[in-house]
């Protein structure tokens, strides 16, 4: 995976969210039915989504998480250990999402005990989550490079390299990168809920 003209190459190991989602309801022995009732979508859909036909918006990977009983992060990371206390970059697992132009990086590879999920988010020109979505928590974040649109309760804020931001996660919230050049972010929500 390359981002669209931005340069960024991803690092990391990315899983498949189909793979994990077929993997989980394999485990809770639901059928594509059951699943699709609980999420409030159709079997096909779920079924195009454990193949990698489709990628669902992230308002759709919660209602599935939801019917697990997991975080969306969960679809996207490989069993962790938690005993370790520094991370190397090419150790933190990758957890974009398809169709956002962006590429996210969770810094702390196992959050099962964390109280914070960081990310090192870069997104290309044009990139980013452009439908607003809330959950539990609050949100900070440190523009490292270039500069970061940020919708939070129906409010447009611009947030250039070197300022940060911090809000209620309750309220809809999205983030693009309207600018020429990608953007790099260090972000971190509490509780750990993405």
């Amino acid at each position: 995976m390359q981002l669209a003209s931005s340069g960024l190459q991803p690092k990391g190991h990315m899983v498949s969210i189909g793979n994990k989602i077929r993997e989980l309801r394999a485990a809770s022995g639901l059928t594509l039915q059951q699943v699709a009732e609980g999420a409030g979508c159709t079997a096909a859909y779920i079924s195009q989504i454990e193949h990698d036909k489709v990628s669902p918006s992230i308002a759709s990977l919660k209602k599935i998480a939801q019917v697990f009983g997991v975080r969306i992060v969960d679809f996207f990371l490989d069993e962790r250990t938690d005993g370790d206390l520094v991370f190397a970059p090419q150790d933190w697992p990758v957890v974009s999402m398809p169709g956002w132009s962006a590429h996210i990086r969770q810094m702390v590879p196992s959050i099962a005990t964390k109280i914070m999920q960081p990310f090192m988010t870069e997104i290309a020109p044009g990139g980013g989550c452009h439908e607003s979505y809330s959950h539990q928590g609050e949100e900070f974040g440190l523009v490292l490079e270039g500069e970061l649109t940020l919708q939070v309760g129906g409010e447009e804020h611009r947030v250039p390299a070197g300022h940060s931001f911090y809000h209620s996660s309750l309220q809809p919230h999205a983030w693009v990168n309207n600018g020429q050049k990608p953007c790099r972010v260090i972000w971190v929500v509490t509780p750990p809920s993405w």
